[in-house]
């Protein structure tokens, strides 16, 4: 045999042959290929790679370390095999993956799992197509089966690849044949009649129906519709609006039982180990399907194991939907709706303090709204809305999520006040109207100016004062300019001079000059010059202002003018005298009266029909529907005398009496829909009951407002319910218990005997059930409304022969108080008189003991006093949802409760009606009421900051008492611990309040010496007064202090005074302004002329004067500036909300001082800012509380522990300094005090067997009624034994309990289980110490007793039970062991929390507890190795024989002391070794073993070493020889070539 490969590549083909003998190892590699490959062609390119079957999975261990591997080829398109170089070698396919290698003892590990052949189905349904039947089926059909094939692991049955089974044994089948009986149709009856309209009114349908008599089989035909459906129409068409859909809650199938979410999602569907079977069956693995019931994977069913099964309480859903009658769903959705926010408050946010103080009803600003809340069912939107409705209200309970809010902010809008500027001055006689004159009537007018508008409600006052006045003139000639005199001849004497006219109005404006009525002045007016040794006298100065405005019977108004001597005449000639140099005449003489128009508030809005709009509007946003009028009262009024003729008063400035409006839309009332009756009781009512009665309310969503329809007056109904009947009663009737009846015992014992005459026996009486009137009933009756059946029968005892005889009992004695005994006797008779003792005496006493009845109860209060509770009235809405906000009393009086346990004379808890009406005793209680923090009253305005132009004023309040019990927090404190409130408000300190007048000069005043003449330089005075600004008074001044020390005026100055022959000039004009700003480059000048010329020989002085303009001296600069901010200023009666915050404006000159403000508005002056600006104050809200809920049900039917409760939400947090929420948002309150009655089972009595010593027999435990507090048996009240009646039905609780069981007891020699053990501690079943469930178990066993070994075979099996339990933890487990004695030592198994256990550890880790050697460990310092080996102890060193065998024992170098010199240690000792060296030295590869021969392994690592260098050689062999030429001359041709990749299995 031989094996040929071809090599193809570029340079030709080579070939060689080669040919081995054995080629074992190649060809088993081999075995199972299959000739497939894989063809992989680039798009690209014309080669590609093959790839051919993975091989066997080769490796030198069983296990996931295996190789596979398999052949790749590069081919060209046509088929012909290439060099690899041909193709990508990124594309390559793998030729090396890793695999589970299989070997033969795996056999035993895996197996096919097969499951149950599957229905026999057509063959032709492949593709679940139904094939029609081409030829009738006479018999059968041919079919298929199918089923499902796996491998598996034998020990968990989890599935594995298939090839690690099919390399033991082939796949069984999939499918195999079957026969199909012939189809069966589905056969159906006829149809029934047709059914009744589905409505009464309208369109509606009709159905009728068939049904199936025989179900399709075997592929045959399906059935046809059972249901036929037609229209039915009535006469009656249904209203509009109305349906006649009705609603039902349809409900699904409850879904498997399912483990509550709280036990966590990770336990979903989780895998669970179940350790209860015996030791010598394999644990089985649980899938828990989360129920009830027990699903168990076994492979063979174990009927031994129920008890180990694990229960889980689990729970179920199932589908709850809202159909419609239609058959649509409907989606029942509660939502919160809100009625329309009520008016704004403010006095809710008031504090105790501000309620006292404040009228409420003028308050405004900030405040609070509340609104309705209330539950309503929403519309189904494929139902069709015909009219617009408001849905009805529901149960507040409906509706769950968060309430929306209730409350909210709001304000008032606070009345402006019209802020006016100050009077003008009084005007000039004027015509009413300067255009159209009218006789001799005028007025003379003063204005005001409205500063800023007030509002609605506050009108401004009257702007216009008029005053009435004689010659009145609107227009009259001004002269403009005077020119100089020209003398007419000559340098002096008389002459002309020009002056310029113009037309001027009140106002001083020019007007055209037809306008003015009088001839205008002459443009030329004659002058004289004065000559020399003329008196020259000034110009006459203006008019001074009227002393009085007006003139009365004691004052009358004067003015004056003045003109003073420029210049002295000469000798022959005299200046006028000094009277003449002063005028005087009379001004403002017209009487004081004043006179205004006043105009009342406007009326409200009036419709007015002539103005409709005939649609909606919109008027400043608001929604309006027509136009009306605004109508007010216009009068002239006196001042300070009232109403006059309209006449009086100046027509043109009266005010309008009428202005258009608009009328907003009117606003209906609208309401809910009457809510759903509330539930009258469904059942019978008691005796002497009240009559129940049903209600129902309605809410109103918008008030009626602006004249719509007002709302209903009746929102609440309430009705009796229908007559209910009174329920029955019925009581069970008990009658004498008949004589003992003997039981016999064939029937105890279950066998047939003969019958006995005495022992133990039954009694039985009667029980019949009657009504009121002690008439028969049906036993029914008294079950339904009478309780449970009284027991009909007790046990007995019937005497035997042997047995004692008595007397009747005697009465009992009397008894001698509450609580005391009473007894009663009997005597022997007969034969039993001269009897010892008798039998049973126990059963058969002579004297009876009982207690004597007491009627004696005492009332004990028990556990602690509630909380004080306050009386309020019940709130409907409390059921409804929030209806509004409204006071609640938080504080006052109320009542707390303690709950009042009723004990009779023994301690013994009876019902609390026994003692009280109410179980409860009440105690008036208090809480006190909050206190909010109290502050001082405004302090008086300080002084303006500053003296002169803007600043602030503040004043201040500060703290008096610190709130208590929860009132309203105090503001910042500062470091005082003071709450200090402050407001600052600007003000403006008038800087020119205060000004000089000065009076004229005096005539210049020459001091003359020997009557020289009194010309020349002189000295002239004047007065100068401080007076206040605009005061009248110009005479009589005040302090100079006011006045600025800085501008006062000088009193006396030089002056000259012209002689005769002298140039006379006239005085200085004002000086010209300098620029603004101030430019200090230029000057300014004055002028002035000549009046009198000099004689010829002297000249006039210089007619004009200049000076440099210079800052802060001649010309100043002006700026503005802004005062501080002032606090948030609120109106009077607001206490929050919108304000408004100020600062002024100042006109301030260059050097500092504060000038009026006109100066720099006439300057032009820009300022960027802002005088006003808003802000809000934050409202104090209080916290907010829904109404408490309607208290719950008592948490407990029985016992001390019932409560009731009851809580509230908030609905509003507190803000800023509002009251904080009350801390008690939750009440409890005790309920009475009521006995419970339990069945209480006690303990098994002694294992009891009837007529013998051992073997077989019973225990048994009573069922007793107890009466006891809801906390037994941990409460320290004991418990008392009363009727079976008061805790049920005994025969039902004995049905449910077990009360005798069997027992053993057994005899000597017996083998038998000992008692039940304790139950163990609760363990979880974990993996890597996490628990893996929640829930843990419990065991307890049973022993088997062997007392003879001969009955061991008799013996019965131990047994064991478990009990999930809660709380367990996790134990892990591990091997102890004791220190080596001898070569032995003890090993055992122990838990973590150190209990010695047996099982838990894994058998396969158990340490040894005996070291064998062989040969004996007989050496000094030996002892046996784990590895059984002989070895040396520690600080010896092994000497060892050429077999292999310990020699002895050296020691170690060192060992004991480490300075000791190594050479003089033996050469054949050796250095000692480390214990990782001792571990790894009882492991070590030695070739011989302990009996001196060479161990087999040295043999076949020898063989494979051979064999592995023939290999090599083979290989290099194959690669390294050189290549050869062929020499044949036939054409190419393309050879079958065989590629070799390298791959160990070709």
């Amino acid at each position: 045999m031989g094996w040929t490969m071809i090599l193809k590549d570029d340079s030709g083909v080579t070939g060689w042959t080669w040919r081995v003998g054995n080629y074992l190892l190649l060809s088993m590699s081999l075995i199972g290929m299959q000739v497939r490959s894989d063809l992989e062609f680039p798009k690209d390119r014309h080669y590609a790679w093959k790839t051919g079957q993975w091989g066997r999975c080769m490796g030198e261990e069983c296990g996931t370390g295996g190789v596979q591997s398999r052949t790749v080829w590069c081919i060209h398109s046509e088929g012909w095999t290439t060099h690899h170089s041909n193709c990508r070698h990124s594309d390559k396919p793998e030729s090396q993956r890793p695999c589970f290698k299989v070997c033969e003892w795996h056999q035993d590990l895996f197996e096919w799992e097969v499951s149950e052949w599957g229905p026999c189905v057509l063959a032709s349904f492949h593709s679940n197509e139904l094939k029609p039947r081409m030829t009738e089926c006479i018999t059968a059909q041919h079919g298929i089966q199918r089923r499902k094939v796996h491998c598996v692991r034998t020990s968990n049955r989890t599935a594995v690849t298939e090839r690690i089974c099919e390399f033991f044994s082939p796949r069984p089948a999939l499918e195999q044949a079957c026969l199909i009986p012939c189809p069966h149709d589905c056969i159906v009856s006829d149809f029934s009649s047709w059914s009744g309209c589905s409505r009464t009114c309208g369109m509606g349908l009709q159905h009728r129906t068939r049904h199936v008599l025989a179900a399709p089989m075997y592929g045959g035909a399906n059935c046809p519709n059972l249901t036929q459906t037609r229209t039915c129409a009535n006469l009656l068409p249904c209203p509009v609006g109305e349906s006649e859909h009705h609603y039902s809650l349809k409900v699904g199938p409850w879904s498997e039982c399912r483990q509550p979410q709280h036990k966590g999602l990770w336990m979903s569907g989780r895998t669970m180990l179940d350790f209860t079977t015996g030791d010598t069956e394999r644990n089985t693995v649980k899938r828990h399907i989360q129920s009830s019931q027990h699903h168990h994977h076994h492979l063979h069913h174990h009927h031994h194991s129920l008890k180990g099964l694990d229960v889980e309480i689990g729970y179920q859903t199932r589908q709850v939907r809202c159909v419609r009658s239609d058959g649509k769903n409907a989606m029942l959705r509660y939502v919160w709706k809100s009625t329309d926010w009520g008016d704004c408050q403010v006095a809710p946010l008031l504090s105790q303090q501000d309620r006292r103080l404040n009228n409420v009803s003028v308050l405004c600003g900030g405040g609070i709204q509340t609104r309705q809340l209330y539950c309503v069912q929403v519309p189904d939107n494929s139902t069709p809305h015909h009219r617009k409705e408001v849905s009805r209200p529901v149960s507040g309970r409906l509706c769950t999520g968060d309430l929306p809010s209730a409350v909210q902010p709001c304000s008032i809008p606070c009345p402006q006040p019209c802020l006016l500027s100050s009077w003008s001055s009084w005007g000039a006689c004027l015509h009413d109207n300067c255009m159209e004159t009218h006789g001799r009537k005028g007025y003379r007018q003063r204005r005001r100016e409205v500063l800023e508008e007030g509002s609605e409600t506050e009108s401004c006052a009257h702007l216009l004062e008029s005053m009435p006045c004689e010659d009145p003139v609107c227009f009259l000639w001004q002269v403009q300019s005077e020119g100089a005199c020209v003398p007419t001849e000559g340098n002096c004497g008389n002459g002309t001079r020009t002056q310029t006219v113009a037309c001027l109005n009140s106002q001083g404006q020019l007007v055209p000059e037809e306008l003015c009525e009088d001839e205008p002045p002459p443009k030329e007016v004659s002058c004289v010059m004065a000559c020399s040794g003329d008196c020259v006298l000034s110009s006459w100065s203006d008019w001074s202002s009227c002393s009085h405005s007006c003139s009365s019977k004691n004052s009358e108004g004067r003015q004056s003018r003045t003109r003073t001597i420029l210049g002295l005449p000469g000798e022959a000639k005299a200046c006028p005298a000094a009277p003449a140099l002063e005028e005087w005449r009379t001004c403002n003489d017209h009487p004081c009266i004043t006179f205004y128009w006043e105009a009342s508030p406007w009326g409200p809005c009036i419709e007015d029909f002539s103005m409709n709009l005939n649609g909606t509007g919109y008027w400043n946003g608001t929604a309006t529907c027509a136009v009306g009028v605004q109508i007010r009262k216009v009068v002239c009024m006196k001042m300070g005398v009232g109403p006059v003729i309209p006449k009086r008063c100046p027509e043109s400035a009266r005010p309008d009496t009428g202005q258009p409006c608009l009328l907003p839309c009117k606003k209906d009332c609208i309401v809910t829909p009457f809510s759903e009756w509330t539930a009258c009781p469904t059942t019978c009512l008691p005796v002497n009951s009240s009559v129940p009665s049903q209600s129902r309310y309605r809410i109103i969503i918008q008030r009626a407002a602006n004249g719509g329809q007002e709302c209903p007056d009746t929102l609440y109904e309430e009705r009796e319910c229908e007559a209910l009947l009174v329920c029955p009663i019925y009581r069970w009737k008990t009658h004498r218990w008949h004589p003992c009846t003997l039981v016999p015992d064939s029937v105890q014992q279950g066998m047939t005997g003969a019958s006995e005459s005495c022992g133990k026996g039954l009694e039985m009486r009667g029980v019949s059930c009657v009504d009121e009137y002690d008439e028969m009933a049906a036993v029914s009756e008294c079950l339904r409304w009478a309780g449970p059946m009284p027991s009909r029968f007790r046990s007995c005892w019937v005497p035997c022969r042997d047995d004692c005889t008595f007397s009747s009992w005697s009465k009992f004695s009397e008894c001698s108080g509450c609580g005391s005994r009473r007894t009663r006797k009997r005597t022997l008779t007969g034969r039993s008189r001269k009897q010892d003792r008798c039998q049973r005496e126990a059963l058969y006493p002579l004297v009876e003991t009982e207690l004597c009845p007491c009627e004696e109860f005492v009332s004990q209060p028990y556990g602690n006093w509630s909380s004080c509770i306050l009386s309020e009235n019940s709130a409907l809405g409390s059921l409804h949802g929030w209806r509004g906000r409204r006071e609640v009393r938080d504080c006052g009086h109320g009542l707390r409760y303690r709950a009042v346990a009723c004990l009779d004379h023994e301690a013994h808890l009876v019902g609390p009606d026994l003692c009280s009406e109410s179980g409860l005793v009440e105690e008036v209680c208090h809480i006190p009421c909050p206190l909010d923090c109290k502050l001082s009253d405004w302090s008086p305005w300080s002084v303006c900051s500053a003296s002169c132009g803007s600043g602030l004023k503040i004043r201040s309040k500060w703290l008096r008492e610190k709130p208590f019990n929860g009132g309203r927090p105090c503001p910042k404190l500062d470091l005082k611990n003071q709450a200090q409130v402050y407001e600052a408000v600007p003000c403006r300190s008038e800087c020119g309040q205060y000004e000089w007048v000065t009076d004229p000069w005096s005539v210049c005043t020459i001091n003359t010496v020997d009557e020289l003449p009194a010309c020349g330089e002189g000295v002239q005075s004047r007065k100068i007064r401080c007076v206040r600004r605009g005061s009248q008074d110009l005479v009589s001044g005040v302090n100079e202090t006011l006045c600025d020390q800085d501008e006062i005026p000088p009193q006396a100055q030089t002056c000259v005074l012209p002689c005769p022959n002298d140039c006379v000039k006239s005085q200085w004009s004002q000086w010209s302004t300098c620029s603004i700003p101030c430019n200090e480059s230029t000057v300014r000048m004055r002028t002035r002329h000549v009046l009198r010329p000099p004689v010829a020989d002297r000249v006039c002085p210089d007619s004009n004067q200049t000076e440099p303009c210079s800052l802060n001296s001649t010309c100043f600069n002006y700026n503005y500036n802004v005062s501080n901010w002032s606090t948030c200023q609120l109106s009077e009666h607001a206490i929050c909300g919108q304000g408004t915050r100020t600062r002024l404006l100042d006109c301030i000159r260059s050097d500092g001082k504060v000038v009026d403000l006109s100066v720099c508005e006439e300057l032009g002056l820009s300022q960027p800012w802002r005088l006003a600006m808003d802000c809000v104050v934050d409202c104090p809200f209080n916290c907010i509380l829904s109404d408490w809920a309607p208290w719950t049900e008592c948490s407990h039917t029985c016992g001390s522990k019932g409560v009731m409760t009851r809580s509230r939400s908030v609905l509003q947090q507190a803000h800023e300094e509002g009251r904080p929420c009350a801390s008690q948002l939750s009440q409890t309150k005790p309920c009475p005090i009521s006995p419970c009655y339990t069945w209480l089972l006690s303990d098994w009595s002694p294992c009891k067997v009837e007529g013998a010593e051992c073997g077989e027999g019973t225990r048994e435990r009573n069922l007793t009624c107890v009466v006891h507090w809801s906390d037994w048996p941990d409460s320290p009240y004991p418990s008392k034994t009363v009727e079976d009646e008061n805790c049920g039905d005994r025969v039902r609780k004995e049905s449910e309990q077990e009360l005798q069981q069997p027992c053993f007891v057994p005899c000597p020699g017996d083998c038998h289980l000992t008692e039940w053990s304790q139950w163990s501690s609760c363990q979880l079943t974990c993996l890597e110490g996490r628990s893996f469930e929640t829930v843990g178990r419990q065991a307890r066993s049973q022993a088997v007793v062997i007392q003879v070994l001969e009955n061991q075979d008799s013996c019965p099996h131990q047994v064991f039970e478990t009990r999930p339990c809660k709380g367990g933890k996790c134990h892990s487990y591990e091997w102890r062991t004791s220190a080596w004695n001898d070569n032995e030592r003890s090993v055992w198994c122990q838990r973590s929390d150190g209990v010695n256990v047996t099982g838990g550890c894994f058998p396969q880790s158990r340490p040894t507890t005996v070291r064998h050697c062989h040969p004996p460990c007989t050496k000094p310092f030996s002892h046996c190795k784990q590895s059984g080996v002989c070895g040396c102890e520690k600080g010896y060193t092994e000497v060892m024989t050429t077999h292999g065998f310990l020699d002895y024992c050296t020691k170690t170098p060192g060992a004991d002391n480490k300075k000791a010199d190594v050479k003089t240690s033996s050469g054949r000792l050796k250095p000692g070794t480390t214990q990782i060296q001792d571990f790894f030295g009882e492991w070590s590869l030695q070739p011989l073993g302990p009996d001196g021969r060479i161990k087999l392994w040295v043999y076949g690592l020898t063989a494979g070493g051979f064999v592995l260098i023939l290999l090599i050689i083979a290989v290099a062999f194959l690669f390294c020889k050189p290549s050869k030429q062929s020499k044949s001359a036939s054409p190419p041709q393309k050879p079958l070539t065989l590629a070799y990749d390298g791959d160990v299995d070709m």
